[in-house]
């Protein structure tokens, strides 16, 4: 395989490289870098953790010495816990250039930020929503300069979901140059971004991983067939032995919502687990706490939403488990790549209740690999579930008590305001929604029951009918 001064880079990288253990080039970055370096655009879609971000990090620092001036490169992230790891790798293997970086995204002092986008940092890492609000309420900020746009996990940031960034990158890309090199790295490749490969213009590079199976082979995957109402109790059954069998064990748990997120975290720590919380309801400053303290391994146990799903690389994790089947093979992928990254050794348990039985199957299809069924002593989950059980109702009641569900309502309300909305009117609005809706339900079950009416009588108005005559043979 060619080192990395094969690739083309400056002996000072290469030097950069081997300092931080970097000796050999993977995959995704041997096809990527000599073409950005040839100034192509490029689409790279490999495993997570196979080096995406360094391959589009290198040729960006090695463009960038040759010329260093303003606003150089802009990458966009969907989360604001990658966009911080990204920086944090620019900042490493651009220390012999003094680097100039600078971060944007939510929950953070955007004057603070306004000041530091107006010293012109070689790099800005940002994500779309906070970066299109300083665009639309500043004329200062130039973007006009630009030579790289990037865009890691790029599925997530160009598909219409939960959240929507379609209308603040519209706002991103009339401020950037047209003649700039692009950028898109994912772990997934999507009909959209197989879109996008046909419409580039500037001599497009695809380079796609070629492997059989969508997930790294050091990874155990295995699933867990229970009832929906014992699901809490295998789940804290599986903590403990992990617990137990390895040593200084690294666990995520995923989960589908902040509330429930909360609620098993305090209910874990109750089990007296090491346990904290990650969720988009938390304030940005606990957000980066709780990472912190789950990467310094002050806690061992991480309960989180998809928001820690995404580009975060976290060595020590050697289990993920999936609390909910996801909705999405794409998320399952991404959920799983926390684990066994870099050529280390991970395992994947994921909870399937009876409703979820075609999730499963989905996720195998689109991964190309059988998931292995978890055996588990049923007497031993069924030993606590009445001690875990009353623990959850309690660490519900004591949630309802701290008012978790009117946080999320002030939160909605801040952020329709940012949007420029009234909360007031929107609120008005749904409700005359809802109204409607409930009119035309009940107009419908009315026609429904004259129609049903009219038939019945026309029916017994007719009376008994004679039997017919047998057919003529």
């Amino acid at each position: 395989m060619a080192g990395f001064a094969e690739l083309g880079l400056s002996s000072w990288l290469v030097e950069q490289c081997r300092q931080l253990g970097l000796k050999q080039p993977t995959p995704v970055q041997l096809g990527c870098i000599p073409a950005i370096l040839e100034g192509r655009d490029c689409l790279g879609c490999a495993k997570t953790g196979s080096g995406k971000t360094a391959a589009f990090v290198l040729p960006i620092l090695q463009k960038l010495s040759e010329d260093p001036y303003g606003i150089f490169c802009l990458v966009l992230t969907p989360t604001r816990e990658l966009a911080y790891q990204i920086a944090e790798q620019f900042r490493v293997l651009g220390k012999p250039l003094g680097l100039k970086d600078c971060i944007i995204v939510g929950g953070m002092d955007m004057v603070a930020q306004a000041l530091e986008l107006s010293r012109k940092p070689h790099v800005v890492i940002a994500t779309p929503g906070r970066l299109a609000d300083h665009l639309r309420s500043s004329n200062t900020l130039n973007m006009k300069k630009i030579q790289f746009l990037v865009m890691d996990e790029a599925d997530r940031l160009l598909e219409q979901g939960c959240t929507d960034f379609t209308a603040d990158l519209e706002t991103i890309l009339a401020a950037v140059p047209v003649r700039r090199q692009t950028l898109l790295f994912s772990a997934t490749l999507t009909d959209t971004l197989k879109e996008l490969q046909g419409l580039a213009t500037n001599q497009p590079f695809f380079w796609e991983a070629q492997a059989q199976v969508r997930t790294v082979e050091q990874l155990d995957q295995r699933y867990l067939l229970v009832p929906e109402k014992v699901k809490d109790a295998y789940l804290v059954h599986l903590v403990q032995t992990f617990q137990e069998q390895l040593e200084d064990c690294s666990i995520i748990i995923f989960t589908n919502t902040c509330k429930t997120c909360q609620i098993l975290c305090m209910m874990l720590r109750k089990f007296n687990f090491p346990t904290v919380a990650l969720h988009s309801m938390m304030k940005q400053k606990e957000r980066f706490a709780a990472l912190a303290k789950f990467k310094s391994s002050v806690y061992r146990i991480l309960i989180a939403t998809d928001v820690a799903s995404r580009g975060l690389d976290i060595p020590t994790v050697q289990v993920v488990i999936n609390h909910n089947t996801p909705g999405l093979p794409k998320i399952y992928i991404h959920r799983v790549g926390r684990t066994a990254r870099a050529g280390r050794q991970g395992q994947a348990i994921t909870l399937v209740t009876q409703y979820d039985i075609h999730l499963l199957h989905a996720i195998e299809e689109q991964i190309k690999k059988q998931l292995e069924e978890l055996v588990v002593g049923e007497a031993e989950v069924l030993s606590i579930l009445t001690q875990v059980n009353v623990v959850r109702r309690e660490c519900e009641i004591k949630l309802e008590a701290s008012h978790f569900d009117e946080k999320k309502e002030i939160n909605k309300r801040k952020q329709l305001i940012l949007e420029g909305k009234d909360p007031d009117l929107e609120a008005k609005r749904k409700a005359e929604l809802a109204k409607i809706k409930q009119q035309n339900k009940r107009f419908k079950e009315k026609v429904g029951q004259t129609l049903r009416r009219q038939k019945g009588q026309k029916g017994a108005g007719r009376g008994p009918q004679p039997p017919r005559p047998p057919a003529q043979t």
